[in-house]
């Protein structure tokens, strides 16, 4: 059955690409790739790639381990030299679809509400980055970021966009670095412009201690 699934997959993923060769855009002659770097896929070959990019890997292994309950404790910064605000939250990682995402369920309190977010990370084989969504109950958005492993660091660096909401319309740039301390520490940093000078500052720390 699994090497059914696996066969389909590369099936899909031929057709889709032939899909993209020229003259086989949506509109005629509207090619849908480059043309110019295009190769033939052959079946064998389209699956190998297939499984390389489906199989979890040691990236994956690395968040596995941050399974578990966690608790935060938060400090954000509304503005440059502000006073900081704190609080504190519960997390909740699990590995999902067979090893290959991580799901974490966060709930606290935020300015004496309660806050609830979720975020999906995992590690794209193909590009060699982190990726991360983020969703949480007092926006409307999603956030997506992509990141590199620092291994002397032992920290994984997302950058990406958000929705700038005091100018609709428009995003600015956002950047969080997730630092893991050790098997029982972690230390998520976020950055991004200030309201007084648009400049990078840092917005929010949560460090977070396993509970189980």
């Amino acid at each position: 059955m699994k090497n059914l699934m696996f066969i389909l997959f590369a099936a899909f993923l031929l057709t889709a690409c032939e899909k993209g060769k020229p003259g086989m855009g949506k509109e005629s002659g509207t090619p849908t790739t480059d043309s110019t770097t295009w190769k033939p896929v052959d079946s064998a070959t389209a699956m190998k790639a297939w499984m390389e990019y489906s199989t979890p890997g040691d990236m994956h292994k690395m968040l596995a381990k941050s399974d578990g309950i966690w608790s935060g404790e938060t400090t954000m910064w509304m503005e440059e030299g502000g006073k900081p605000m704190k609080s504190t939250s519960e997390s909740t990682n699990k590995m999902i679809f067979g090893g290959r995402y991580q799901e974490s369920v966060h709930k606290g309190n935020m300015w004496g509400m309660p806050f609830e977010g979720r975020s999906i990370v995992g590690y794209d084989n193909a590009t060699k980055k982190f990726v991360s969504t983020w969703m949480d109950n007092m926006g409307t958005g999603i956030m997506y970021t992509t990141g590199e492993w620092n291994a002397a660091k032992k920290s994984i660096e997302f950058k990406g966009k958000m929705p700038d909401i005091t100018r609709p319309g428009k995003e600015c740039d956002v950047r969080e670095v997730f630092t893991f301390v050790d098997d029982n520490t972690q230390i998520m940093e976020m950055y991004g412009p200030g309201s007084k000078t648009g400049k990078e500052i840092k917005t929010m720390e949560i460090k977070f201690t396993r509970k189980k």
